[in-house]
């Protein structure tokens, strides 16, 4: 078969390699579409792990079954699967704790060496991926396109189900790219009201395409535009979509009292610092809630949303490309011109 390997920064090869062997309990999934997500892009940027080799990337995945072991008795020859990154280890604290986003022994699929992709015609599914990973079956209908994003979904149905986001909210999301745009769909779903903040034209104009009720520049006095829309009061929860420092103490300064903010999108690992106004936290009860991945329930409802319509996938995705052409389709996915771009195995 063919993969894609991350050799060096900003390098990927296509390599003959043999088929997989059916793991012992598990299953063999030939890929069908796989998405680059923008983890995916900062390993790109930075380079395999030292001493690795070269890993495949792609944890975006969705396919069929071709093979499986005896031993597998949850899916069978024929299914058609979606599945997200994270393996928990199923014994630390948080794990008996239903904490699985938080395990402290996390490994993820397509990212961890010794866990290889989905940007590849087939992929093994160890008992550990399909027992302590997050795999299910695709709803009728859905096509495999639509199931790929699935997995960018699932951190940010989590994040407004830990917000709360309600009826009547005004949210502002601060960043405009493929879960910034997510973002905006749960909220309006939700029944809020929506600010994108955005630098981007190109990505303004994307952002347009889910009907957002203001659009302000991230040039402008962003703090002063919300405050204007909210009457005075100020946002009810605003999220911080991108890796900004400066945007999470505005996301302080434009929320009302009371209201929350989330740091949804991290920080560079070189630069992780930020600066918040301790007394507006303090004296005006703000919450800041660090929000991460998800339990493994919502990758379920996640598919379900595709399937009925909930979630847009088709305004998600931008670009498609076949594996040959995954150098392109990362430079795109980079470049802030695009949102959602997949790899695909088919045509569709």
């Amino acid at each position: 078969m063919r993969a894609a390997f991350l050799t060096a920064p900003q390098t990927i090869e296509i390599h003959d390699v043999p088929d997989p062997d059916v793991p012992e309990g598990g299953l063999v999934l030939q890929v069908r579409v796989c998405g680059i997500c923008g983890s995916d892009l900062r390993r790109w940027k930075e380079g395999p792990p030292a001493g690795s080799g070269g890993v495949t990337p792609g944890h975006e995945a969705a396919g069929v079954v071709i093979a499986v072991d005896q031993r597998c008795t949850r899916f069978k020859v024929g299914d058609r699967l979606a599945i997200t990154p994270d393996v928990h280890c199923g014994r630390c604290y948080y794990c008996q704790h239903e904490r699985y986003n938080l395990c402290d022994h996390l490994q993820l699929v397509g990212i961890t060496p010794g866990f290889p992709g989905g940007f590849a015609e087939q992929m093994a599914l160890t008992p550990g991926i399909l027992i302590n990973g997050i795999v299910h079956p695709m709803p009728e209908g859905l096509s495999f396109a639509h199931a790929a994003v699935s997995e960018p979904s699932c951190s940010v149905l989590a994040t407004h189900e830990k917000a709360g986001t309600r009826e009547g909210d005004t949210v502002v999301v601060i960043g405009a790219g493929p879960t910034g745009c997510l973002h905006i769909s749960v909220a309006k779903a939700r029944k809020a009201r929506v600010v994108v903040v955005q630098r981007s034209k190109v990505r303004q104009e994307l952002a347009r395409r889910f009907d957002p009720d203001l659009v302000v520049d991230a040039a402008d006095d962003v703090v002063a535009r919300v405050r204007e829309f909210t009457d005075g009061l100020g946002a009810d929860i605003a999220v911080c979509a991108n890796p900004v420092a400066e945007t999470q103490r505005q996301a302080v300064e434009m929320v009302r009292k009371g209201g929350k903010v989330l740091l949804f999108g991290g920080l560079p690992k070189a630069n992780p610092m930020t600066t918040l106004d301790g007394n507006r936290i303090h004296y005006g009860e703000i919450e800041v809630i660090g929000t991460f991945s998800y339990h493994p329930r919502i990758h379920r409802r996640a598919l379900d949303l595709l399937a009925d319509g909930t979630l847009p996938a088709e305004k998600i995705i931008t670009d498609r490309f076949s594996l040959d052409e995954i150098d392109r389709a990362y430079r795109t996915a980079a470049s802030g011109n695009a949102l959602k771009v997949l790899i695909s195995f088919e045509k569709e």
